[in-house]
């Protein structure tokens, strides 16, 4: 274990407190913005999820019977609309081929099982599926992001260009085995990534991972 990583944690915590993350009304929304939010920010895709809610359309049911046209419509503020719902189209065919459209059944998965199975999902990557493990289905799976890469490399913890299951192993054989911590610790190494460890000119006088 690397006491370092843990100090990160609380360093952050410390100066930023709850992040309250993810944002969603239900699991199936925290799943909808998991795929969502890939390349945009979190200001657009709360746009597309706002036109699926006005709609009516922001369930399982819904998207399941809907041509991939509307939904591609109904999502264009979160960028790279058509590539998202056919992403976004495959994952509630899942659910409803696996499941039947029942999440409680899916959660209730082996939470291994469930990920490969995520994964074989046309477009899906390890950090989608993993933010759908953890922030809808309360899974025990960190999330590795780009802000996660950057902090940990600045802080000589890994190479940039280090592998997520290597980053994402070296951070859960340093830190409890919770998933309230791993919601926790994600959203705060976001937190700090946008405000301070930016990718150009970042802030680092200030930053409350300053004195690591």
């Amino acid at each position: 274990m690397d006491d370092k990583i843990y100090r990160m944690y609380e360093l952050l915590y410390q100066r930023f407190g709850p992040q309250h993350w993810w944002p969603g009304e239900t699991p199936f929304e925290v799943m909808v913005g998991a795929v969502l939010t890939q390349n945009t920010n979190w200001a657009n895709v709360e746009k597309a999820i706002g036109n699926l809610k006005e709609r009516g359309w922001l369930s399982p049911q819904a998207l399941h019977s809907l041509p991939l046209e509307a939904i591609a419509e109904a999502i264009r503020p979160s960028g790279y609309f058509n590539v998202k719902a056919k992403r976004l189209k495959a994952l509630v065919d899942f659910l409803w081929e696996e499941y039947q459209g029942d999440l409680e059944r899916m959660f209730a998965e082996d939470t291994d099982t469930l990920r490969g199975k995520l994964l074989s999902i046309p477009g899906l990557g390890p950090e989608t599926v993993d933010s759908i493990l953890l922030y809808a289905g309360n899974k025990l799976a960190f999330v590795v992001d780009a802000y996660t890469k950057r902090i940990f490399s600045r802080h000589g913890l890994c190479f940039e260009d280090v592998d997520y299951h290597q980053l994402q192993s070296l951070i859960t054989e340093s830190i409890p085995k919770d998933v309230s911590l791993y919601n926790e610790f994600h959203a705060l190494l976001v937190k700090v990534g946008k405000e301070y460890c930016k990718k150009r000119q970042p802030l680092c006088a200030n930053c409350p991972l300053a004195g690591l």
